[in-house]
């Protein structure tokens, strides 16, 4: 069985990048984030800008996407964590 490990890296790569979307949209639709961690927060943005630019180095264009995407995505949360934290 040949295994196309291109697209392998893609799907794990959307899978994992879409990771925070359900929190995103629940912080929006509940407008509360107290249960969520700021350093969790934190430590996760700086393992995926360091594996952005691993990426970079590689010049591999599905760990910079993705890695891309979750930063922003982490950005995105914390905003609503701060905001809407009691």
């Amino acid at each position: 069985m040949d295994v196309n490990w291109e697209l392998v890296g893609l799907a794990a790569a959307i899978l994992t990048s879409m990771g925070f979307v359900p929190q995103i949209v629940k912080g929006f639709r509940t407008k509360r984030m107290d249960d969520v961690s700021s350093e969790m927060l934190l430590v996760l943005m700086l393992g995926m800008l360091l594996w952005f630019l691993y990426g970079m180095h590689l010049q591999d264009r599905i760990i910079v996407g993705a890695n891309l995407f979750g930063v922003f995505s982490l950005l995105l949360t914390f905003v609503l964590k701060r905001r809407y934290s009691k």
